[in-house]
This record gives structure tokens, C-alpha cells and sequence, in this order.
């Protein structure tokens, strides 16, 4: 037996292997459960004690030089199989893909450059609001349509609380705090209860202005209109004031650009007008001044809405809003980082 340890350690210290199959061979041969070496150990159990201390000693030896010989060569061939030398330098390299910003993100920040130079300040509000904020202080009556459900998400739990419909409840808000002069925009998420469609979605983005001070007239909103949608769009957009009606502004106008997708001739877009209309404005209501704690004998403002989703439509000429919320890599990707 003494002999065939000593033969077996000498193939253990002759053995070589240099790929992974060669090493199961030998795992296989010496060290595994049916390989020689466990075949010793049960032989061991029948021998004498005196022998046993003897053999066992020299059997040790064999178990101890098999398994670090296991251990010297699969490091070994690991090794080898992630040298350089199986790295191919000549290969083009992988080019590193950056993502581009989405591009109702992209207006959103073209919007707040454009007003920030006219001295406009960002605000920001809560997107859960109660109904003082988004329609009792806007001057809304009791009985107005936009409170009923079809309009409105309502907390269920709390009738008095709902998702906003504007981002006008950052407006009151903001009169609340501080005292005019205020000029300020106020983007976020809106949300209302209608069906989607490729003109309409549940929620949507919103950017609204306020400007309260001392002589503010509506020859202001349109000069601050007409500035915005030149930088917007460019110098030969076209803009149009149409008479309109909002609870909280008094005169009301909703402002129209010319259709950029069809220039004007008339699509199903512009509904074959040649005309979008791409915001509401008006002069702050002065019940809305008084639900605030100003003066609307001293102080008067402006007020303005848009959807940026229809701007960003006009400016990237898309014609379906569902695009913007379906995380298409193919059609996300087509948007500069830079407009």
C-alpha cells in the first residue's frame, strides 16, 4: 500500500494541465469521492494499528500535494485565460452610448431660460392640493364643470383634497407669501380625468406665469407673449389674441401661433385652420387679489397658462402627445440635447 502512495504522489507532482478539461481529469482521478486517493483512505480503515498511524501519516501527505496541485493549476489556467494576450487590439472600440433628455424636458428648460431673462422667477407647489388652493381662490363658483368628477381625480379618502388641474394653486400660493411685486412661472404636472388620445392625456405638463405689480396692463402680457413665441418658434411665427373666458382673469385671451406642421395651409392638427393655440392669459382677476390679501385697487397683474406638450408638439412637430409618455427609445432618441 506504502508503494502505491508513493507511485500515486509521484503522478500527482508529474501531472500538468493546461485547460480546463485536463484539470477535471485529474480532479477526477485523485481527489474526487471514487478517485484514488478516497480509495486509500477506505483501504486504511482494514490495516493495523500500527500500520494505520504509519500509512496515515503518508497518506496525508498524498490528500495535502493532490489538493494544492488542484488549487497551482486552476489558478494557473484561470489565469492564462484572461491574459492579454487573448485580447484582440486591433478591434474598434465599443463607443460609449449617452442618453439625451427628453424632450418635454428640453422645452420645459428652453421655457424657464426665456422668461428667466424677462426677470421671471421658478416656483414650485405641492401636486396634491385642496380646493381653496386650486379653484376656490381662482374665483371658480361652486357649480363650475371642472370640479366634477369627469374633470377632477378627488381623493377618495378626502373629498377636499384631488390631484391639480393647474399649476395655478402655485400662484395663490406664492400671492399668499409675499407681497408684490411678483413675477414668477410655475411648471409641473397636471393632472384631469379625460380620455387619452393623440390631443389629450390624464396628465401633462404645464408652465403658468404671473406678473403683480403696481400699473401692470394687458399691453404688458402681449408684449411678454409675443417675446416668448418669437424665441420660441423664431422671428416669422405669426400670433394671434382671441377673446376668451377664465373664472380667475378678467379680460381673457387665449393666444394662437401659426401651425408649424402644415405652415399654416391646414391639418388635421390645427383642424385645418392653420392656426394652434398654445396658451390662455389674462389680467389677475381681482377677486382672485382679494382671496389673497391684495389690494386690486392698487395692484394689478397678468396671468398666463400653456401645455408643454403642445408647444413641445409644435416646436418638434409631433403630432401624437401619447409619444411623450411611451418611453420609445427609437423615438426619444431623436431629440437633441441642445434646441
Amino acid at each position: 500500500m506504502e508503494e502505491r502512495i508513493q507511485k500515486l504522489l509521484a503522478e500527482v507532482q508529474a501531472f500538468n494541465a493546461q485547460t480546463k478539461d485536463a484539470l477535471e481529469v485529474f480532479r477526477l482521478k485523485f481527489i474526487s469521492r471514487k478517485g484514488a486517493v478516497t480509495e486509500l483512505f477506505e483501504e486504511l480503515k482494514k490495516v493495523s494499528v500500527e500500520e494505520k498511524k504509519r500509512l496515515g501519516k503518508v497518506l496525508n501527505e498524498l490528500k495535502q500535494s493532490a489538493e494544492a496541485k488542484f488549487s497551482a493549476l486552476q489558478e494557473t489556467i484561470e489565469n492564462s485565460s484572461t491574459s492579454s494576450s487573448d485580447i484582440d487590439l486591433t478591434l474598434p472600440p465599443v463607443p460609449n452610448k449617452v442618453g439625451n433628455l427628453h424632450p418635454l424636458t428640453l422645452v420645459k428648460n428652453r421655457i424657464i431660460e426665456i422668461f428667466e431673462r424677462l426677470g421671471f422667477n421658478v416656483a414650485d407647489g405641492p401636486e396634491i392640493e385642496d380646493d381653496w388652493h386650486n379653484f376656490s381662490a381662482l374665483n371658480f363658483p361652486d357649480n363650475h364643470p371642472a370640479r366634477e368628477m369627469q374633470d377632477t381625480f378627488f381623493i377618495e379618502k378626502n373629498p377636499d383634497l384631488l390631484l391639480r388641474t393647474h399649476t395655478s394653486n402655485v400662484q395663490i400660493r406664492l400671492l399668499e407669501k409675499q407681497k408684490p411685486p411678483v413675477r414668477a412661472i410655475m411648471p409641473g404636472r397636471v393632472y384631469r380625468n379625460e380620455a387619452i388620445s393623440a390631443r389629450a392625456h390624464c396628465f401633462f405638463h404645464q408652465v403658468e406665469g404671473l406678473y403683480v405689480d403696481k400699473n401692470v396692463g394687458f399691453a404688458d402680457l402681449k408684449q411678454t407673449l409675443y417675446h416668448f413665441a418669437k424665441e420660441m418658434y423664431g422671428k416669422d411665427v405669426k400670433i394671434r389674441f382671441r377673446p376668451s373666458f377664465f373664472p380667475f382673469t378678467e379680460p381673457s385671451a387665449e393666444i394662437d401661433i401659426t401651425c408649424l406642421i402644415c405652415k399654416g395651409k391646414g391639418c388635421n392638427v390645427c383642424k385645418y385652420s392653420g392656426w394652434v393655440e398654445i396658451a390662455g392669459s389674462g389680467m389677475v382677476h381681482p377677486n382672485v387679489l382679494k382671496n389673497c390679501g391684495i389690494d386690486p385697487e392698487e395692484y394689478t397683474g397678468f396671468a398666463f397658462g400653456m401645455g408643454i406638450e403642445r408647444v413641445t408638439m409644435l416646436k418638434y412637430q409631433v403630432n401624437d402627445l401619447r409619444l411623450y409618455s411611451e418611453n420609445d427609445i427609437r423615438f426619444l432618441k431623436q431629440f437633441q440635447t441642445v434646441i
